[in-house]
């Protein structure tokens, strides 16, 4: 089986992206050349939970425009006060939020993709948080949610705002008629819709995606993947997300194609699922955070693959959170035998402030990989590994597509040669226009300029590196580590911990530091989630905990030289993550301070200990079957 390449650290190469002319203005234009061209393919195909199958429920490019037209009329109808007031969709993850994120910009209206907020807690306030910030003006959902929608408005202070159900049982009302859709006059600036980001690490903020953003980027895409006319792809990503959205919803529709798609839930239950859907429809084209990868490696059986072909699959997107070479390896190995070629696998980088991607890796030659000496990475430096120092392996995200990216120091804003780790700089065509309603951060993050004079520059706040061409993502800058005058990521330690042990769970972990007011210095914490009946129980052997929390801190004293690390042991579930899965480290900081976390063990350092509302387990219930152990100061 032909291996992953290894790059070379030498000959570095500034890879120039290659500008791309649209072949539709806006989406608008897209579909209804779809609707002229072959009016009875399928755009949609949504895979709807029976039983233990899927049924199909498909949605013909005709039918899309039919209803797209329903929608918009329907809001010009409706529309009160000012109709530039963005409309916000709350919709299960089904067709009827395609037609009514389509029926938007038939209206000529900004959308905004969120999720139903359908269940209490952060869901209900992350879209309480969206209503006010982008000044609602209209809300979208379906006939069984208006009711539920409206009083929650109504609660949350936005009884002006409208609230109209779509879809199929709301098109005999007089408004409903698809001829009485006027085209709307649109300019390449307008805000065509909101991504909200995930909130990773702040509150989230509105990314105003203008209808050229968007062009721009759907044929970044396009010529990044070669995706051919009338590709047919296949997801189970968040529609509110923008892998989900742009990449496997948007990208069909711009070609011509057609997206087939389950809810993320269908998929997590049952993992096969999604190749499952890969065979009957013969996908094309696909994608997932690394995690998505992972879960089918450890849980679809040999009888689940049984007679399934994935052969047909010429592309497959990792990105959206750090992408594990052994995840890609594991995968690619585990799966070869039903058809799955190496070079299907394409690591990527994307983010919703360049509409969706960067850059992404070559369709026609297996992912590229460089080892690396941890020590030099440490100094920001990508140097070649050696034999008798510890090594790190980095996957390379590709090279820009209609992006220039730039390297550059946080501090001193000067770029960086290739081979050197700074923050991640974005100019292009494929950048949003800012956040919205937020001059003060669009400023600071959206025009940048660097110590040499280039301006105009998005500022990511991740960190990585250019090396012959090809784009290193190591890091966030938020999330850093400064141990001792070295830089340390925290996914690189999290990984170590989940590959130490089988009791620990592959990606339910969190690293992050605290500060000691005391000593002026700050103190690793490892949050880490149990595998499910691995010492969780109520049955749990008492010595196994407190043996699992002392052999981190041994691995990571040996291994990072991180001599005093407190080690939080916690049940599966607890990690938080975002809608595309990455983990929210500074949000799991705030749990832990907060003393909020349902905690299974803790072995602590006195000084973090300190720092906690309470350390006796005996004054804290979630501790309980197993102990603290909190070391001595000093």
């Amino acid at each position: 089986m032909p291996q992953a390449r290894q790059a070379p650290v030498d000959g570095p190469r500034k890879g120039q992206p290659v500008p791309h002319q649209p072949q539709h203005r806006t989406l608008t234009d897209a579909v209804r050349s779809g609707v002229e061209q072959h009016p009875d393919r399928a755009a949609f195909v949504y895979l709807h939970e029976d039983g233990p199958g899927l049924r199909p429920e498909k949605l013909s490019y005709a039918e899309l425009d039919r209803r797209a037209r329903v929608v918009a009329t329907r809001l010009r109808q409706a529309a009160k006060g000012d109709i530039g007031r963005p409309v916000l969709l709350l919709h299960p993850p089904t067709l009827d939020f395609v037609t009514a994120f389509l029926g938007c910009f038939y209206a000529g209206r900004t959308a905004i993709p969120a999720p139903l907020p359908d269940e209490p807690g952060e869901r209900l306030a992350r879209v309480g948080t969206i209503l006010r910030d982008a000044n609602v003006g209209a809300v979208l959902t379906l006939p069984g949610y208006r009711q539920a929608v409206g009083a929650w408005l109504t609660a949350a202070g936005a009884p002006d705002v409208v609230c109209l159900a779509t879809g199929a049982d709301t098109e005999g009302a007089t408004d409903a008629d698809p001829d009485l859709w006027v085209p709307p006059a649109v300019r390449d600036t307008d805000v065509a819709f909101l991504q909200y980001s995930s909130g990773s690490t702040s509150e989230p903020k509105g990314v105003m995606v203008t209808h050229a953003n968007l062009a721009a980027n759907e044929e970044a895409i396009r010529a990044a993947m070669r995706t051919p006319p009338g590709v047919v792809a296949g997801s189970w990503l968040p529609l509110y997300h923008d892998m989900g959205l742009i990449g496997m919803t948007l990208q069909p529709l711009w070609v011509g194609g057609t997206s087939v798609q389950m809810s993320p839930i269908s998929f997590i239950k049952q993992p096969h699922r999604w190749l499952r859907m890969i065979h009957d429809y013969r996908v094309e084209g696909t994608a997932s955070p690394d995690f998505g990868y992972e879960l089918c490696v450890r849980r679809v059986t040999e009888e689940q693959t049984a007679g399934l072909d994935l052969s047909c699959l010429r592309v497959a997107l990792n990105g959206a959170e750090p992408v594990r070479a052994g995840t890609l390896r594991a995968f690619v190995r585990r799966f070869a035998g039903q058809g799955l070629r190496p070079e299907v696998l394409l690591p990527s980088y994307g983010l919703a402030e360049n509409t969706l991607l960067v850059s992404s890796g070559d369709t026609e030659s297996p992912h590229l990989e460089l080892q690396v000496d941890a020590h030099s990475l440490e100094r920001d430096e990508l140097r070649p590994a050696r034999s008798d120092r510890a090594s790190r392996t980095l996957v390379s995200c590709g090279r820009p597509a209609d992006t220039e990216v730039l390297i550059v120091d946080p501090v001193s804003l000067r770029e960086l040669t290739a081979g050197r780790v700074g923050e991640i700089w974005l100019r292009g065509p494929s950048v949003a226009a800012g956040y919205w309603n937020r001059p003060g951060p669009t400023a600071e993050a959206f025009a940048a300029t660097t110590a040499e004079g280039r301006g105009g520059c998005f500022r990511t706040g991740d960190l990585g590196a250019l090396l012959d061409g090809e784009l290193y993502v190591t890091g966030r800058i938020k999330e850093m580590l400064i141990q001792h005058g070295r830089n340390l990521y925290p996914q690189d330690i999290e990984q170590a911990v989940q590959d130490s042990a089988e009791a620990f769970r592959r990606g339910g972990g969190a690293v992050f530091a605290v500060s000691d007011p005391a000593e002026d210095r700050s103190h690793v914490v490892v949050v880490q989630e149990l595998r499910a009946g691995a010492g969780a129980g109520a049955g749990a052997v008492d010595g196994d905990l407190p043996r699992l929390a002392a052999s981190v801190q041994a691995l990571l004293s040996r291994t990072f030289q991180l001599a005093a690390v407190s080690v939080v042991l916690v049940r599966p579930g607890v990690i938080r993550k975002t809608t595309s899965g990455k983990t929210q480290r500074t949000l799991m900081r705030q749990l832990f301070l907060d003393g909020a976390l349902p905690v299974l063990h803790r072995r602590l350092q006195r000084p973090v200990a300190d720092l906690l509302p309470g350390t006796d387990p005996a004054a804290d219930p979630a501790a309980a079957p197993a102990r603290d152990t909190v070391a001595p100061r000093g």
